[in-house]
């Protein structure tokens, strides 16, 4: 197993980590938004666990992961709407926002999280960044990689459970690129091994 210094993945993570809190540390702001969307397997929740390690504010970060809303395996499109509506659009107006919890074995809605305007907020998953959400952010990041290599990543991270979806996740991420060009709204791209 090679150590993390030669590691390819993690050089990339670690890079783009740097640049992303380098560059929130300069927007000057108390309380800044960073969107990181791209495929599933490419390493964007990494990166965003990173980034709440390495959050260069003295406030600490909220992390919204997108994983914990998607209304089941057809629910990317609806995922990123209750991101939008449930959690950036209320911290763009200075107000708490609101969302709750997908039940996966209950199939329903279950408890309920608060975001607070007053500190920064990253916002991660697939389907994150839209026409709708970008002007949202402060920040926008695209995160994206070979498709054998993310796939193996995923589901090495999620086993069984998502090796019979990913034909589904895979078109509704395809739908997402094509409807909403996300690495186009993106302020920093970042390709992964």
């Amino acid at each position: 197993m090679p150590s993390r210094s030669s590691d390819p993945l993690d050089a990339v993570l670690t890079g783009a980590t740097e640049q992303i809190r380098s560059a929130v540390a300069g927007l000057g702001v108390p309380n800044p938004v960073v969107v990181i969307d791209g495929r599933s397997g490419a390493g964007k929740t990494s990166l965003a666990a990173r980034l709440v390690r390495a959050w260069p504010l003295p406030q600490p970060v909220q992390l919204f992961a997108l994983d914990s809303v998607y209304p089941g395996w057809d629910g990317l499109t609806r995922g990123a709407e209750i991101a939008r509506q449930g959690a950036l659009l209320p911290h763009s107006r200075q107000r708490i926002g609101r969302w709750h919890r997908w039940d996966w074995q209950h199939d329903e809605p279950a408890e309920a999280h608060a975001v607070d305007p007053d500190l920064g907020l990253i916002v991660e998953g697939c389907g994150a960044l839209t026409r709708a959400s970008a002007p949202l952010a402060h920040m926008t990041v695209w995160v994206d990689g070979p498709a054998s290599a993310r796939r193996n990543r995923a589901l090495e991270r999620d086993g069984d459970v998502f090796r019979d979806h990913w034909d589904m996740w895979a078109a509704q991420e395809d739908a997402h690129i094509a409807r909403e060009q996300p690495a186009q709204l993106a302020t920093m791209v970042f390709t992964t091994p």
